[in-house]
């Protein structure tokens, strides 16, 4: 059953996926085996996919009609050109607004067991209603405004019908978001160097210093711990919630205050989705936004390493620069800079690394090939012609 999902997938990879996931034109060594290093896709009983699903799911990704100015889609903020993130510390949404929260990737975030940074949602399914009626992103007051332009376009009327066999009054938005989450489902990219190297047997995949990088992520950095290697196959996410000094360092002091005043504002029928994206002190709670936990305070999911070169400004609130900063912060006990007070919630597991610059640079080294093939870009042309 394993051999037979992971033929079908791909096959989709390869052919109907292989143009949803990118304009460019994968490489021949990702058409070989573009999952190496991932596990089997788990795709929902009441939600299969087909290459006519996924095309429709593109099609409504890429759709700014579905915001209050016109301006704005899913792809504003992931971005098929930027690993489907924005590369800017918060996302902008209609009008200009911004949010509090970086835009994760998309690629491989249907192995996630829970989407956006706090986990509020359980599946790419729920994620795509939210960011349609959030007040800094799609900005419309309900989902009525997408589902009379599905219902009425001929396009998507066609489109619809051929994928759900329903038009009119029976079109909706569980039916837009089954074909979102499809075309979501779709972008999934493993072989890279690392999987080449580690799962393939490719001793030369990585170079020396991306090696004694690896040794580092393995070992002394304990950075595994939590950004996980199985023996078949590597998400480099335990998709758990840590709190690692991001955000809430600032407003510790503010923290019992904030706590409260979420809690009440949650009680009388706040709306968490909208709260923690219209209010900085309130995002930084992180996940106990969803669960009234005490011990979520300041906790984000882990994100996944994966096409981690392609994807900055990191953390969930884009504050680090650099790969390097990312490492730094680790390397201090989850502070910067270096003498900052590290917060009262802090997970256990943080604390000082004692890495050398050599060994934070081979980490970083290492982390920079985690790339996917097909979206590594390609090496510049040498200058000068040959001498023969």
């Amino acid at each position: 059953m394993r051999r037979l999902l992971l033929l079908v997938i791909t096959v989709f990879s390869t052919t109907a996926w292989g143009q949803a996931v990118d304009s460019r034109q994968p490489t021949a060594s990702a058409q070989v085996n573009p999952l190496l290093g991932l596990p089997p896709l788990p795709i929902p009983a009441d939600n299969p996919q087909t290459p006519a699903k996924i095309a429709l799911g593109e099609k409504l990704f890429h759709d700014k009609r579905f915001s209050i100015d016109g301006t704005v889609s899913c792809a504003n903020c992931h971005d098929g050109n930027k690993a489907f993130t924005d590369n800017l510390p918060v996302s902008v949404g209609h009008h200009g607004l911004t949010g509090t929260r970086n835009a994760p990737t998309v690629i491989n975030a249907a192995f996630y067991k829970s989407q956006f940074w706090d986990g509020r949602e359980p599946d790419l399914e729920a994620q795509s209603k939210g960011p349609f009626v959030n007040p800094v992103e799609a900005g419309l007051a309900n989902h009525e405004p997408i589902l009379q332009i599905v219902r009425t376009d001929p396009d998507y009327h066609a489109a619809f019908k051929g994928v759900f066999n329903v038009g009119g009054d029976k079109l909706t938005m569980e039916h837009v978001s089954k074909a979102i989450a499809s075309f979501e489902r779709s972008l999934i990219a493993g072989n890279s160097a690392f999987d080449r190297f580690y799962f393939g047997g490719d001793k030369s995949a990585l170079n020396e210093q991306q090696q004694r990088g690896l040794q580092v992520f393995l070992e002394q950095g304990r950075c595994v711990s939590c950004h996980t290697i199985e023996q078949d196959h590597a998400l480099f996410s335990d998709s758990r919630f840590h709190n690692i000094g991001i955000g809430i360092n600032a407003v510790q002091d503010d923290v019992p205050r904030l706590a409260q005043a979420f809690l009440e504002a949650k009680n009388k029928g706040g709306d968490v989705d909208k709260m923690v994206l219209t209010d900085k002190k309130s995002s930084e709670l992180g996940r106990f936004a969803v669960t009234d936990a005490f011990n979520d305070l300041g906790a984000f999911k882990t994100p996944t390493l994966r096409n981690i070169a392609l994807t900055a400004p990191y953390m969930h609130d884009g504050s680090l620069k650099t790969l390097k900063e990312v490492v730094v912060h680790y390397n201090n006990g989850g502070v910067t800079p270096a003498d900052a007070i590290v917060n009262d919630f802090l997970s256990g597991g943080i604390r000082p690394l004692n890495l050398s610059d050599a060994q934070i640079d081979d980490l970083v080294a290492f982390m920079e090939a985690l790339t996917s093939e097909q979206y590594a870009k390609p090496k510049p042309a040498a200058k000068g012609g040959s001498h023969e």
